[in-house]
């Protein structure tokens, strides 16, 4: 069995009170969710080592997943929270960057009132020092979004970006080319890799995960290419359509024609090298 790195998987402790998106209704997600519960996850599906993305949009909660980091040796990186528009951005950057296992940010974008990314100065001053540093910029954006995404490559071309869960495709034959383009345009930049995560969780109730899920990352292997795709459980919010070893085992069906080395950078080779990863 491979040594899995996954790419993206979440903690939260429900008491630290930041978590605005978690509320009662959300069901099983609405319980503390911290390493010890992963653990026989993990094990079980031969991870070794995982990046923990946010879930909460302060950088509190960056600090707070960094303490757990070090207490935890299955966190490999902190992927954390930053705002892009604060006239402190490098000055925290700096900060926060120098702890080891501190390896990207997934920040919010700010938009305008019809909805459209807004690409303020300062906004593009710290794009740019992300990519003088090619520090990795998660990005958490549904299909319709996506072309937000080439903008801000088109802006900055170095930019090391990660695209969050396929992309958010609908699942609807009526939207897959505008998705298919979306992630061809965003593939045409080098620094631009993607993350085969938050997969079952989109897949229409009922349907075949590998089936429903076999074109889009088809696609997505013929346009970024085995080198940039990144294994990523999602969990525990994948929990809302299966478990753990569902998203391992769905992802090995789907990408099974691929060369034992194409395979072994999906799930784990590319995430240390993307997000330049120490403790693994």
């Amino acid at each position: 069995m491979r040594a899995i790195i996954d790419a993206h998987q979440h903690y939260w402790l429900l008491s630290r009170g930041d978590y605005g998106w978690l509320s009662p209704d959300g069901g099983l997600l609405y319980e503390d969710y911290l390493p010890e519960r992963a653990a026989p996850e993990l094990r079980a599906s031969g991870v070794r080592a995982s990046v923990v993305v946010q879930a909460a949009p302060t950088v509190a909660e960056a600090k707070y997943l960094l303490g757990l980091a070090e207490q935890e040796e299955t966190i490999a990186g902190v992927v954390g929270w930053m705002d892009l528009e604060s006239p402190e951005f490098e000055e925290t950057l700096t900060r926060l960057a120098a702890h080891p296992l501190f390896v990207g940010i997934r920040p919010d974008w700010p938009r305008d009132e019809d909805g459209r990314l807004r690409l303020s100065e300062r906004l593009r001053q710290s794009l740019r020092i992300l990519a003088q540093r090619r520090f990795p910029v998660d990005l958490l954006m549904g299909a319709a979004q996506l072309p937000d995404a080439a903008k801000l490559l088109e802006a900055e071309p170095e930019l090391r970006v990660v695209v969050n869960h396929i992309g958010g495709p609908t699942h609807r034959e009526e939207d897959r080319d505008n998705w298919m383009k979306a992630m061809s345009d965003i593939a045409s930049f080098p620094e631009a890799y993607c993350k085969l995560s938050g997969m079952i969780t989109k897949v229409p109730k009922g349907a075949d995960f590998v089936e429903a899920l076999r074109p889009y990352v088809d696609h997505l292997v013929n346009v970024f290419g085995p080198s940039r795709l990144l294994f990523g459980s999602d969990w525990p919010v994948c929990r809302l359509a299966g478990e753990y070893a569902d998203t391992v085992t769905t992802l090995e069906a789907l990408i099974a024609g691929l060369p034992e080395n194409a395979r072994d950078d999906i799930f784990g080779g590319n995430a240390a090298r993307v997000y330049r990863l120490q403790r693994i």
